[in-house]
């Protein structure tokens, strides 16, 4: 995850860079690399996939992203902790919002 804000405008050369000269990663190893806009309801994904890169983006049509804004607030994430993200809610979750209304009803 790159913190703070990204403009999004950039394309995969742009988003490339930022993740070679910023953070010294590189971006041919097996890792997906987010980036959130300004406004906080879209984001884009950056995936190389062996031939070629895969950018994907989503904007949110309710709701906001809680992305770190700060380097101290990054942290490994797990599948579950990206289904939190995408779905608009905080990654520092205890459990499932989801599974917690699934399992009241039951």
């Amino acid at each position: 995850m790159v913190c703070g804000k990204t403009d999004l405008r950039r394309g995969i050369d742009g988003l490339a860079g930022i993740i070679q000269s910023q953070y010294q990663l590189n971006v041919y190893e097996d890792a997906l690399f987010l980036f959130c806009g300004g406004r906080s309801d879209r984001f884009k994904m950056l995936y190389w996939d062996g031939d070629g890169f895969l950018l994907l983006y989503k904007r949110l049509e309710n709701g906001k992203l809680h992305w770190p804004r700060h380097r101290e607030e990054v942290k490994l994430l797990s599948q579950q902790h990206l289904r939190w993200l995408f779905e608009g809610l905080k990654i520092n979750q205890k459990s499932s919002v989801h599974g917690a209304a699934k399992e009241s009803h039951q």
